[in-house]
């Protein structure tokens, strides 16, 4: 009996950035590379959350059909980057790194629900009352209907919301609670799995939606175990540098809508203000006929965004030449610059390059490579492209220019704010099915390119 109990009582080293699990001690963790970040923690079965009443199967025809009714938020960029509200009994988790107004959003968001006849249920497990309070009313978030708590034990958390039937329950942050039952510390991995799996189970029993607030690792990633992002139904990330004013909220995961939506908020002294016409704000400041700068239509899930790609071409007095990119993929320049040198006949070898995306944004589809070819090959030949220019299409490795998706939504946002011209993939052009009222520049390959853009 006492052996069975010692196996009972197996214990794991887990790595508390990562999640990774090992069953001995480890100086490095080899999921994410940290040092001493291991720590002993006993193994601990997780809970079971019942989603339903059990029973025979049924045919899917004839299942219960889902409620689409949704919480509307009130806040239209966060409506949409969940795809149109909150569903009932959903799990949100939002992930960003410290200071980026993750806390901030969660006072906007629980009083633009609350109301006459809606209830919200703060749970704040890091800060005082009176902190939360000061910072509420800085924000002008301070409702009737708007309940506070600062508690981080589980089963107080679950009692106090079935109790009081709140429309919306937000934790900051799921890293905070504790399970009683648990012999763990607080932050750790079986903690934030099993707090995880009970307060799921209590959304999906009792219709309550929650919002969780994640802490992210150095590499940005929600800290904790893998399994946390799977559990929930919705994962959001609050992007952005605290130097700039702009902040991104993306979505990663989304059960109930499209994903790689974002919504796009200013921080001021204020809180944080909607961006309803992101495009006019990141190209405010964008200096006309220098070479270098040249307008991207970019999409976001649904949404068409005109960004600036910045660019800078200049001798280098070092050994080895640097490739610096700023909201792109470095590695993705290292490969157009190649592309550029051998297609275009462009000699890049001897000078430094730096890429910006302007604005603090960052952009990953593929139709941000010819932007970046044009920006590259300005600033190189010191020739300006015309402001009223915008470019995309994605680059092959021989010089070809591919064409790119949802081109009729970009041509009518770059219509829309005045541009009179568009480089667009060849391929692109030939399967448009209306004529715009924008003069359309298409393009097959570099070299045809660099001598329509540049004669």
């Amino acid at each position: 009996m006492a052996e069975l109990g010692k196996k009972q009582r197996r214990s794991v080293f887990v790595c508390h950035n990562c999640g990774y699990e090992s069953g001995k001690w480890l100086g490095r963790c080899p999921g994410c590379g940290e040092w001493d970040s291991l720590r002993e923690e006993r193994v601990v079965p997780a809970s079971s959350v019942a989603l339903g009443g059990g029973g025979a199967p049924v045919p899917l025809a004839l299942a219960p059909d889902g409620d689409e009714v949704r919480l509307a938020t009130g806040l239209e960029e966060l409506d949409r980057v969940l795809g149109g509200g909150i569903v009932p009994g959903s799990v949100v988790l939002i992930g960003g790194e410290p200071g980026i107004g993750k806390s901030t959003l969660l006072l906007h968001l629980l009083a633009a629900v609350a109301g006459e006849e809606r209830k919200v249920l703060y749970i704040s497990g890091e800060e005082s009352a009176g902190q939360i309070k000061m910072r509420a009313r800085r924000l002008g978030a301070i409702r009737e209907q708007q309940f506070l708590a600062t508690e981080n034990e589980v089963a107080h958390i679950i009692a106090m919301a079935c109790a009081m039937r709140p429309s919306l329950v937000a934790v900051d942050s799921i890293q905070t609670l504790v399970c009683g039952d648990l012999p763990s510390t607080p932050g750790s991995v079986s903690q934030v799995r099993e707090s995880a799996y009970r307060l799921l189970g209590m959304a999906k029993k009792e219709g309550i939606p929650v919002v969780l607030v994640g802490h992210v690792t150095k590499d940005g990633a929600i800290a904790g175990p893998k399994v946390l992002e799977h559990m929930v139904d919705t994962v959001l990330y609050f992007e952005g540098d605290r130097s700039h004013a702009f902040r991104i909220l993306r979505t990663v995961k989304n059960r109930f809508g499209s994903t790689n939506e974002i919504g796009v908020f200013e921080m001021k002294g204020e809180g944080l203000v909607q961006v309803r016409n992101p495009s006019e704000i990141f190209l405010a400041e964008r200096p006309l006929n220098e070479p270098g700068s040249v307008v991207l239509p970019s999409v976001e899930g649904t949404r068409p965004i005109l960004v600036e790609v910045q660019a800078l071409v200049s001798p280098t007095n070092l050994g080895t030449a640097r490739r610096t990119a700023i909201g792109a993929d470095q590695q993705r320049l290292s490969l157009l610059c190649a592309v550029l040198e051998k297609k275009g006949g462009l000699d890049l070898y001897g000078h430094d390059i730096f890429l910006n995306i302007a604005g603090g944004i960052r952009i990953e589809e593929p139709a941000l490579d010819l932007g970046m070819i044009c920006a590259l090959a300005s600033s190189l030949l010191e020739r300006p492209i015309p402001p009223t220019t915008v470019v995309c299409g994605e680059v092959g490795l021989a010089g070809e220019v591919r064409a790119v998706g949802q081109v009729d939504v970009r041509i009518r946002e770059a219509q829309r704010l005045g541009f009179t011209r568009f480089v667009l993939p060849a391929g692109n052009r030939d399967r448009l099915t209306w004529t715009p009222d924008i003069e359309l520049l298409p393009v097959a390959g570099i070299p045809e390119l660099l001598r329509r853009l540049f004669p």
